[in-house]
């Protein structure tokens, strides 16, 4: 059992993620701009292609209706009452923290264009793999490690294997069952 680490400076700083209005995520940091609240909106870049042929690069949220603040005790009730804003991830009284490291990691991993979202895959999903010799099988995400284990189910004789593919080639079922219900 991992033994939690005293805060060493509770009135220090600290950064947590703000729960916004759906698309409103720009919108948000300009007001924490505005407000000179530290703020950090995590974009990664895509390209999209318009109706008319032209081609654009998008920036867009990387977790989409999150932004990240740092602030102290004090900061809560300013964070609180910027248009857009719906709540600080956490309980009521006591918000969690998100450590500097995490932080450093994402402004590094998008400044090297290495970071791009994928969909939540939780041990337990349906899952689907997308390339590969069992590419449109289906199954269980059983370990997300190095590799990630993918129970698949034969129901006709009520047997069960594992297989071991990586994590860019399974897609979770929840997510494309709504994109196609999205088209």
């Amino acid at each position: 059992m991992a033994v939690p680490i005293p805060d060493l400076n509770p009135l220090a700083p600290k950064w947590f993620a703000v729960f916004t209005v759906p698309r409103h995520e720009k919108r948000v940091d300009q007001h924490f701009r505005l407000r000179k609240i530290e703020s950090f909106l995590p974009l990664y870049q895509t390209p999209c292609r318009w109706k008319d042929g032209s081609k654009r690069m998008l920036h867009l949220p990387l977790f989409s209706r999150y932004i990240f603040v740092q602030i102290d005790r004090s900061g809560r009730i300013p964070v609180l009452q910027v248009p857009g804003v719906l709540a600080i991830v956490g309980g009521r009284e006591e918000c969690l923290s998100i450590p500097d490291s995490y932080i450093h990691f994402l402004r590094e991993g998008l400044s090297q264009g290495r970071i791009e979202p994928h969909p939540y895959l939780a041990v337990g999903a349906k899952v689907r793999i997308r390339s590969g010799t069992m590419a449109g099988m289906e199954g269980v995400l059983l370990r997300k490690k190095r590799g990630v284990r993918v129970v698949l189910t034969l129901e006709m004789i009520m047997r069960s294997v594992t297989v071991e593919v990586g994590i860019d080639e399974v897609e979770s079922l929840s997510a494309t069952s709504m994109a196609y219900q999205a088209a």
